[in-house]
């Protein structure tokens, strides 16, 4: 069996957001803007769910609201055991790519702006799928690749004009497609994937780092360069990102939302070929002919010899 690709360093991935969890609440504004995205969603199902996940949770804000919103037993999950610790209530620190849950120990599993930095994702949302009961949800909201492109493309050019190289210094992220072939991989009933762009502005680079730490979103791939970078590198690169009318650095935030169902009887299916009761021409009003027929009044009339 090939080996899976490990693109990104978990342990220091955890190390960050264990440094992040003494600044998360500065996030708070980009944070709740998602909950309350993924909260919509799922406002838009009639089921009354009674034990649910919130995974990568972070501090505990989706994990309160969806109490807050009747659900009485909801489970605060992070990688970080710091992280987990202020999310209160009932937190555990666990992997994502090891899970420690039961088969259907949940009927609803949210997660916000964490899957991203799992090495085996199809591995993961497998572990979660089982990790939920017949007719259970998954809803999760990743960033798409458009998130952090402008930010990837200002440090390529800036480190390739200041030291003639360059290093990897932002995440590779899955696009739609790629995302929605997951959850069809991992064996989710009615598989949806949707994307949305908003835009986040932030006064001078400073603020931008600033927020990227507080989520725990430092780099961590595998692959990066261990020195730090230059106070040149820095001013360069914030030279080249995008900014509006007014000044301010204003990037991209790509949310993409997955949406899929454990598998369950009561479901709906599509029909096996040739079970329909009515047929297509009926209802369209037209002749039906046979396999390479055709009506002999549609005959094009035989072009005249020259």
């Amino acid at each position: 069996m090939a080996a899976i690709p490990q693109p990104f360093d978990r342990r220091a991935h955890r190390l960050s957001r264990d440094r992040a969890a003494a600044l998360v609440d500065r996030a708070e504004p980009l944070l709740a803007a998602v909950a309350d995205r993924m909260l919509d969603r799922l406002d838009d199902t009639t089921r009354r769910f009674t034990r649910a996940l919130d995974l990568g949770g972070r501090h505990g804000l989706l994990a309160r609201a969806l109490h807050a919103r009747g659900i009485p037993v909801v489970v605060s999950a992070d990688l970080s055991p710091r992280m987990a610790a202020r999310a209160g209530g009932l937190a555990v620190a666990a992997d994502e790519e090891w899970l420690p849950f039961a088969p259907g120990a949940f009927d609803l599993i949210v997660s916000a702006l964490s899957l991203h930095w799992v090495n085996d994702l199809p591995g993961a949302m497998i572990q979660l799928r089982q990790a939920l009961r017949p007719d259970g949800l998954f809803l999760a909201i990743l960033p798409g690749p458009a998130t952090l492109a402008p930010l990837r493309a200002a440090f390529l050019a800036a480190e390739a004009a200041t030291s003639g190289g360059a290093s990897p210094r932002v995440i590779p992220l899955p696009d739609l497609r790629d995302a929605a072939s997951l959850l069809q991989r991992a064996g989710f009933a009615l598989p949806v994937a949707d994307a949305e762009t908003l835009t986040v502005t932030y006064p001078d680079p400073f603020a931008l780092f600033a927020e990227l730490r507080a989520l725990g979103e430092t780099n961590a791939l595998a692959a990066r360069s261990r020195r730090p970078a230059t106070r040149a590198l820095i001013a360069e690169a914030a030279r080249r990102l995008p900014r509006d009318s007014e000044g301010r650095i204003a990037l991209p935030l790509e949310l993409i939302t997955l949406t899929g169902w454990a598998p369950a009887a009561s479901q709906p299916r599509p029909l096996a070929p040739g079970s329909g009761a009515a047929r297509l021409a009926a209802a369209l009003g037209a002749d039906e002919q046979g396999a390479g027929e055709l009506a002999p009044s549609r005959l094009a009339p035989p072009k005249p010899a020259r």
